[in-house]
């Protein structure tokens, strides 16, 4: 399935490149949380987390914590989100697997938006041998 990132990809749809190699592009957010938003989105299409190589995760992986040293050090940003949505219920809108570095700064007025929940007594532990790999 073509993507909007594949389009970027193969130059049809222009973007602001920060980095490209054989496995990944970086780019900046065009809808950024706060400037300096970059993406960093798998050449391959794949759709979630699941589906992506271990290498080409690890090497997305190993981007996102150079884009964290490069936002720090240019834009001296107090702290990064470093994200993945992972899927249509997390908020994933492009069904391609990509990592937001989100720059934060003390002063951004920004707030993820998660509602906190709790566990009954006694799932806890029951959640946690369901869960356990």
């Amino acid at each position: 399935m073509e993507t909007i990132f594949s389009k970027i990809i193969k130059g049809t749809i222009p973007s602001v490149k920060l980095h490209e190699d054989d496995l990944c592009i970086s780019i900046l957010d065009i809808n950024p949380v706060c400037k300096g938003h970059l993406l960093i989105i798998a050449r391959d299409p794949y759709p979630t987390i699941s589906e992506c190589p271990d290498e080409t995760l690890g090497h997305m992986m190993h981007l996102a914590k150079e884009a964290d040293k490069k936002l720090r050090a240019v834009l001296h940003c107090d702290g990064t989100n470093i994200m993945i949505n992972n899927g249509k219920a997390s908020g994933q809108e492009v069904p391609h697997l990509h990592i937001h570095v989100i720059p934060r700064f003390e002063d951004d007025n920004q707030k993820l938006g998660f509602i906190k929940t709790t566990y009954a007594e006694g799932e806890l532990a029951q959640y946690g041998e369901r869960l356990e790999f």
